[in-house]
């Protein structure tokens, strides 16, 4: 074989073949994730392009490398963004495909020569395309450990709650859509037709009987209300008219250029705090606490509120406040940074330090405090309600995780290195897999304006999923069986919430499952250790994220269950053990709406929706017991507009439809109008009447 054909061999095999595999590695990642509704147009995430498409690559490769370019110089934190993560394996195909056509060129100039560098030059090729392909390996990101081993039934710290270390776990397959296709345009998962909200308020209403005792709603709150305050040294008082609340969400995908800014819709959206848990705590705080609408709060303060929860929530409870990072329109409240409450980090700068989202990531200093946002100063009680999920630098993430975004800086990179996984990479040099070790969570929830406000904790488990920037994920363990999870979480402690939490997901999410095994990294279970009891803090470190000179050397009782079949605790096993703890099952079977609403224990009315309307608008309410009912329109001066009877209802969540206009049938002008329901049971003839106010905008 003369130079010429061995060229020709080379060429083919190495520079066709770089050029090929740079597309085809463009292709691939193409066809995983872009796909469009032929209905809509609208992208849903898997799609396949054919013929004269496949010269957009280089065009997509180019666009990938330069958005990556203008997220990462100016800030290197955003190396662990979704859409920088998404770009990466287009722009790493190209940057290979670029290489190769540079060692073709050199190729073609050594052509001419001694081809005894063609070593060097497969070489060359091999590396490049080991490093650029290195992230289709794992498609998604997804991180694998082998599955952790921890100990059985060996409780420490003391159980908190009414029934101390009580969790109680509600599970309803009907919650949720589970023929839903999360992505699908138009009908994704976290829209409100995929969400039951009759079963959400089942469930949290079970679950506020169980950590309590009590029978009624009502009932419940109290012993909620008194618990809590008589812990901070209030003694045993309920709520009072006048203190506010504050409900911490979670909103993790609300970045900068996720969503439409005209009207806050998102163009990509992980599993994180959803539309119903939140609507049933709102339900219940104003129709069953009496807490008024403008005393409550709602949002995630470093984050924005989606169109759909905002929609949901507002055309209920149009007057609570919703709270937005930086929105002054659209019906949202700016968030204001505190000048006052601050959070001094026990470390005392040890180990957290600014700039440390990534590896690469320079002129790091360390953190010694942070300042807050002033509505954790001025609410008296917080309800966190987080999503269940792994987390690929903290191992899991639930309550104390979730106050990552309750400080004013930008984002939390300064925090991570207090995480397992600092990084978050697969081979991360920083790894803090050992126990006893200072963990950033444990001051997250001791601090003063932060878990110690927490009033009760509510865990959504509705789509949980493996880690913290995915997508909901069907769980094969039982009693799923391949179903969303389905699941809310109640308790008053707020340990043993999480450790409950933390065996659900290694359990499920392990290096076999297919999804993100970051559950299973050692040292997950470290915060919670050292929460549950001082003897397990580092040495040097007692943890006063007051900088007050107290301690609380118990936050609450952790252990692991004895297997995942039984699911059992130490309370569990030997009730009168008195330590761990008491995991309570509820399996609701209810299939409809009728069956989940059905016969609730006191009449309620709902804020109409959706609310301002126009031309009509839906009026709910919830009756005990069978009774007539009578609906009643007034305006502001009490004249009476409109009066309809609705006759004997049975038992249950009723709605009737009001089109806006008067007795003679006239279109109502815009203004403020007040309806009033009043039912007359058909038992005892006790008669129940309930008004509120709504809005007609025209």
């Amino acid at each position: 074989m003369d130079r010429s054909d061995k060229f020709t061999t080379w060429f083919n095999l190495h520079w066709k073949g770089g050029f090929a595999s740079g597309i085809i590695h463009m292709k691939n990642f193409v066809t995983k994730y872009l796909k469009f509704c032929p209905q809509t147009g609208k992208f849903i995430g898997v799609g396949r392009l054919n013929g004269f498409s496949r010269l957009l690559f280089p065009v997509i490769g180019i666009a990938a490398m330069v958005w990556i370019l203008l997220r990462v110089i100016p800030k290197p934190s955003r190396l662990s963004y979704p859409c920088v993560r998404t770009a990466m394996p287009i722009a790493s195909g190209f940057i290979g495909y670029l290489v190769m056509l540079a060692i073709s060129g050199i190729a073609l100039f050594r052509s001419k020569q001694s081809l005894r560098y063609y070593p060097v030059f497969f070489l060359g090729a091999f590396v490049v395309f080991g490093i650029s392909g290195s992230y289709y390996a794992e498609p998604d990101n997804f991180q694998k450990f082998p599955t952790i081993s921890v100990a059985s039934n060996q409780p420490m710290g003391v159980g908190k709650g009414i029934f101390p270390g009580r969790v109680v776990w509600i599970h309803d397959t009907s919650a949720v859509n589970q023929k839903c296709v999360v992505n699908q345009a138009g009908h994704a998962w976290y829209l409100r037709e995929n969400n039951n909200q009759a079963t959400v308020d089942k469930m949290i209403s079970s679950g506020l009987h169980s950590i309590t005792g009590q029978t009624s709603d009502s009932a419940a709150w109290r012993m909620v209300f008194q618990f809590h305050n008589t812990k901070r040294g209030k003694g045993p008082v309920n709520y009072k008219p006048g203190e506010k609340i504050f409900i911490k969400t979670n909103a993790t995908s609300a970045w900068s250029g996720n969503f439409n800014t005209s009207n806050m819709t998102p163009n990509q959206y992980i599993s994180e705090t959803s539309v119903a848990p939140v609507l049933t705590v709102l339900r219940q705080l104003v129709n069953v606490v009496g807490v008024a609408q403008t005393d409550i709060y709602v949002g995630d303060p470093m984050k924005h509120i989606y169109k759909h929860l905002y929609d949901a929530w507002h055309g209920e409870f149009p007057n609570v406040h919703y709270l937005d990072y930086n929105l002054t329109t659209l019906g949202r409240e700016k968030v204001v940074a505190s000048t006052t409450a601050k959070i001094t980090y026990s470390d005392k700068g040890s180990v957290l330090l600014t700039n440390s989202m990534s590896p690469g990531s320079t002129n790091r200093v360390p953190v010694i405090q942070d300042y807050l946002y002033t509505i954790f100063e001025t609410a008296e009680y917080m309800i966190n309600i987080p999503q269940l999920k792994g987390h690929q630098r903290g191992g899991i993430t639930m309550f104390a995780k979730n106050h990552f975004g309750s400080h004013t800086r930008g984002d939390a990179g300064h925090l991570h290195m207090g995480l397992v996984r600092p990084f978050g990479t697969a081979i991360d040099p920083t790894m803090r897999s050992d126990y006893g070790m200072y963990r950033i969570q444990v001051d997250l929830i001791t601090h003063k304006f932060l878990g110690a406000k927490n009033l009760i904790y509510i865990m959504d488990a509705l789509w949980a999923t493996s880690y913290e920037l995915d997508i909901p994920r069907k769980w094969q363990m039982a009693p799923f069986n391949n179903t969303f999870m389905s699941s809310m979480f109640v308790s008053l402690d707020p340990v043993a919430i999480e450790s409950v939490g933390y065996d659900f997901l290694r359990t499920e999410f392990t290096d076999v499952s297919g999804f993100d095994a970051s559950a299973q990294m050692p040292g997950v279970d470290d915060y919670l250790h050292q929460a549950a009891d001082s003897n397990n803090w580092p040495v040097g470190i007692k943890y006063d994220p007051d900088n007050s000179g107290q301690h609380v050397y118990s936050l609450g009782t952790h252990e692991h269950w004895d297997n995942a079949t039984d699911m059992k605790y130490s309370r569990n096993l030997n009730p009168t053990s008195g330590t761990g703890i008491e995991l309570v099952e509820t399996e609701q079977t209810a299939t409809s709406v009728a069956d989940v609403e059905n016969a609730p224990e006191y009449f309620r009315i709902y804020q109409n929706y959706p609310n301002p309307f126009n031309p009509s608008t839906t009026i709910a309410y919830s009756l005990p017991e069978k009774s007539s009912v009578v609906i009643t329109i007034f305006d502001l001066q009490g004249r009476e507009l409109k009066s309809f009877t609705v006759g004997a209802q049975s038992a249950g969540y009723q709605k009737v439809v009001w089109n806006g206009t008067n007795e003679r049938g006239s279109s109502l002008s815009s203004g403020v109008y007040v309806y009033r329901v009043a039912a007359s049971s058909l038992a005892d003839g006790k008669t129940f009447v309930r008004s509120a106010k709504m809005l007609l905008l025209k």
